[in-house]
């Protein structure tokens, strides 16, 4: 199979230093496109700003953006049997990018927010013939979220995690289907995790 992987962060610019973003490290993208090569799959890694390796074998595409990260998914995603969209996009972005430095005055500031590119609905819109397995990390009511983001973004599984998998080496997951059920659960180092599922997805999908 030709799998599309999203990994990583994006970020949104204030002004041209400072930005919005969120604390993955990336490990679990990462980690899974390195487990879908080790299972013969092609790989193409849309990866935000990380500091790891490139897993032999991928294709990476460099995006920064929740926008860039959106069109070079929706690029790749056609030639692609599926996508495991395991990046933590930012959800908001400032309306104005201001040109320059903020600088300080002394004074509060407001910055209006807009939310930003759907990239996992947007993917799950056009899936057609494709399949769609998101993640959702969430801290309360986490069953529920996750099977309401499932349902929202067209995705056919999703991976319930929990915050502490930020920025951890290793992670406890739930794979989730439409109907809510547990299909089955994984813990241990990301690797591994990365592996169970991978091979899974090879069962399901192959």
């Amino acid at each position: 199979m030709r799998i599309l992987m999203t990994a990583g962060p994006t970020r949104e610019y204030l002004d041209d230093v400072r930005y919005l973003s969120n604390a993955s490290s990336g490990r679990m993208g990462y980690a899974l496109a390195a487990a879908a090569r080790q299972a013969g799959h092609e790989v193409e890694l849309v990866s935000g700003p990380v500091e790891l390796p490139v897993p032999e074998g991928c294709r990476r595409h460099n995006v920064e953006t929740t926008a860039e990260m959106r069109d070079a998914c929706m690029a790749l995603f056609p030639e692609c049997d599926g996508v495991i969209a395991a990046a933590a996009v930012c959800d908001y972005r400032p309306r104005r990018r201001i040109t320059g430095k903020i600088a300080k005055t002394g004074d509060p500031i407001a910055i209006e927010m807009i939310e930003t590119d759907d990239v996992l609905a947007e993917l799950g819109a056009g899936k057609q013939h494709r399949w769609v397995i998101g993640f959702a990390l969430e801290a309360t009511s986490a069953r529920e979220n996750a099977l309401q983001k499932l349902r929202a973004k067209n995705c056919d599984f999703i991976v319930l995690n929990a915050p502490s998998a930020i920025g951890s080496d290793d992670n406890s997951v739930e794979l989730l289907d439409g109907s809510g059920s547990v299909v089955t659960e994984w813990s241990g180092s990301k690797v591994d995790v990365a592996r169970e599922l991978i091979s899974w997805a090879g069962t399901q999908f192959g």
